[in-house]
């Protein structure tokens, strides 16, 4: 099975090259992950369970809000102004870990503004760095030139990627049947 390996520079740039996927370097691994649904956290769970990794939920110190329309305004005014928002907590001793295997789902197609704050409060310096990514049918977007530009001097090797179910779709079904709904009062 090939991949391809990211190669990253201190300047944030990237180089392809082949390398081989299946050959994870030796060493403990860690599945961090945010998710805001679900998706991305059973994804992470399994792939924690089945290489017997370290999980750790990246969550920010101040919850995004509960309703998705606001979730999604809140995000696109945090990726516009660059802002990082703090996190309730960071990995204890990221040092230990040899592979790093980073879950977010795509918010406006990019990662959103939290896996940012993650990635700068975490040195990921030679370790190497495999995405697991959720999205709504819309691709990865620049999320991958997002984790390389903030996981400088780490190798990005091509992760996981699926669309899944969508809450905006969910939100919207609902609304719409209920809009057809007529309510005797």
């Amino acid at each position: 099975m090939s991949s391809l390996l990211l190669s990253l520079t201190a300047g944030g740039g990237a180089s392809l090259s082949p390398a081989a996927a299946a050959q994870l370097p030796e060493g403990k691994m860690l599945v961090a992950y945010f998710s805001r649904s679900g998706n991305t956290r059973v994804i992470a769970g399994q792939v924690s369970r089945a290489l017997e990794a370290d999980l750790f939920e990246i969550v920010p110190e101040n919850p995004y809000p509960a309703d998705y329309f606001e979730t999604v305004e809140q995000a696109r005014q945090e990726s516009a102004r660059g802002y990082e928002p703090p996190l309730k907590a960071q990995v204890t001793d990221v040092a230990q870990y040899t592979t790093v295997f980073l879950g977010f789902p795509i918010w406006g197609m990019t990662a959103p503004p939290v896996i940012r704050s993650f990635l700068s409060a975490h040195d990921l310096s030679g370790k190497t760095v495999i995405p697991i990514i959720t999205h709504g049918g819309y691709g990865l977007g620049d999320s991958l030139t997002v984790v390389a530009g903030h996981a400088t001097d780490a190798q990005l090797v091509e992760g996981f990627s699926m669309q899944a179910p969508q809450e905006r779709q969910t939100v919207e079904r609902v609304t719409e049947w209920l809009d057809g709904l007529t309510v005797a009062r």
